[in-house]
């Protein structure tokens, strides 16, 4: 058994693929703020992968930690020269293990916040990315303004203040690099958000204009934000798979990355100063990205939000466990050709029925083990971005509700916190106390979870929404999770034109 270290790497060559390259040649190119497990198992290891083949060796990741939780992320990669091991999980079963080397470093922002600014504003950074979650750009869900109420943001706009938040940091090394006379970065975002990089605009600019209307200008004229479409299932790492890691590959690493064998990153190419040859990693590098995210955010995000709740109060508690069961499996599919599908653009050259079934197969990966919990967690982040818009379409176009709206109440009975059996649900939402206490209220006032504009807008007043949601929030009451899915698959819900 050896701990994950550089001093290891030669003696782990043999039983799994190690980083080829001197990393100690490696210069800080990126910036990376939300160095989770989604980031590692994606953007690094493309990163790495490029670095393998001898290139983008001056695009080396430093990754930020904005939060006091990151604090266990630092000590780890600290311990572990940044090295960590990713594993896929195809399938068949089979596992493939890769030490990832493309993060030189960590910094840990509320310990060292002026370290973290000069990074950025260092010649050598050309991009700072980000996976902040849904959650994390602090916009108001209906309206999508900037929340400037936030205390975080508010303290962070104090005259003399040290930044503490992400907007707070980025924009003082945007800063630093205009009184210094170096061009701005790239702000590259990498969340699961329509319109990710004009979304990061519209914020840190807001921010911007909210410390200096004269600096949001000059960043709206100045800095480049790209959308982006970024796509593989990650689940949270458990201690089984840090015992997995032990017993497969002999390496002691305290916080591994596993994921399922499938990746996908669609990039806007737009980076002034320069970016690393993607394209030669596996990237679609495209013009326009919109396309290629209204099919992942309706289609893959989506369903995850149409299996978690429905199959968590069934009594399920993984992915797999729901999309192998072939009623859930065509609610999904069904969800997928009725009511996603017709809101999608154009996408030449895109096999859209091969991918559906793509999807299937990989929700349906037992190995990845990704739990419904995982899906059910921070919905009020997920479903307001990717399936409201749905419904909201097809309420305009005359198209099929049925499911979307089911979707909806399952998130409701699921937030009244007890399952099928009695058990309490640990409904993790940042609206935890909101959700509930609406949802408590299903019984009496069947419209009480909807009528909370911040989330669903006007929905609540839509009279052939709140029909077709009240239908299946009374189903699922009456009838249970199982029987709702089976009534939307073989009843009103599959006929043509409903």
């Amino acid at each position: 058994m050896s701990k994950l270290k550089t001093e290891s790497l030669a003696a782990l060559a043999g039983s799994v693929a190690v980083p080829s390259y001197d990393r100690s040649a490696v210069r800080t190119g990126i910036v990376h703020f939300g160095v989770g497990g989604f980031h590692r198992a994606h953007q690094a290891m493309y990163l790495d992968r490029l670095m393998n083949e001898g290139k983008a060796l001056d695009w080396g990741i430093c990754g930020v930690g904005v939060l006091p939780g990151d604090a266990a992320m630092k000590s780890v990669m600290d311990a572990q020269d940044c090295l960590y091991t990713l594993v896929l999980k195809n399938p068949d079963g089979t596992r493939e293990g890769r030490v990832i080397g493309s993060i030189t470093e960590y910094l840990l922002a509320p310990e060292a916040p002026e370290a973290v600014i000069e990074k950025m504003a260092a010649e050598d950074t050309r991009i700072v990315s980000l996976t902040i979650t849904e959650g994390g750009y602090n916009f108001h869900h209906v309206t999508g303004e900037f929340d400037a109420a936030n205390p975080a943001v508010a303290a962070d706009l104090e005259p003399g203040a040290v930044p503490a938040t992400v907007f707070g940091l980025v924009t003082e090394a945007l800063l630093r690099r205009r009184e210094r006379g170096l061009a701005p970065f790239t702000v590259m975002s990498c969340d699961n958000i329509q319109g990710n990089g004009d979304v990061a605009r519209r914020m840190f600019t807001a921010f911007a204009d909210l410390r200096d209307p004269e600096l949001g200008e000059w960043m709206r004229a100045n800095v480049a934000f790209p959308n982006s479409m970024v796509d593989r299932i990650t689940p949270v790492t458990t201690d089984a798979d840090r015992d997995m890691v032990a017993a497969d590959f002999g390496i002691e690493d305290a916080w591994p990355v596993v994921s399922e064998d499938f990746e996908q990153w669609v990039l806007e190419d737009d980076f002034p100063l320069g970016r690393p040859p993607f394209e030669d990693a596996g990237v679609q590098v495209v013009d326009d990205v919109e396309p290629y995210e209204l099919m992942k955010l309706r289609l893959l995000n989506a369903s995850h939000q149409g299996q978690c709740y429905f199959g968590y109060l069934a009594g399920y508690r993984y992915a797999h466990e729901v999309c192998q069961d072939p009623l859930f499996a065509r609610f999904l599919m069904d969800y997928m050709d009725r009511e996603a599908t017709p809101t999608l653009k154009p996408l030449p050259g895109v096999d859209l029925d091969a991918y559906k079934q793509k999807l299937i197969e990989r929700f349906s990966n037992e190995h990845v083990r990704d739990t419904l919990a995982r899906l059910c967690a921070e919905s009020s982040d997920r479903i307001p971005k990717w399936l409201l818009p749905v419904i909201r379409e097809n309420l305009d176009s005359g198209g099929d509700i049925h499911r979307s709206a089911a979707i909806v109440a399952s998130w409701a009975r699921y937030a009244e916190g007890t399952d099928e059996q009695g058990a309490a649900i640990d409904v993790v939402d940042r609206l935890r106390e909101r959700l509930m206490a609406a949802a408590a209220r299903n019984g009496e006032d069947p419209l009480a979870f909807i009528s909370q504009p911040e989330l669903f807008g006007d929905l609540a007043s839509n009279e052939r929404f709140v029909q077709a949601y009240t239908q299946a929030l009374e189903f699922l009451h009456d009838a249970g999770a199982r029987a709702t899915v089976e009534q939307l698959v073989h009843g009103h819900g599959n006929r043509e034109g409903s």
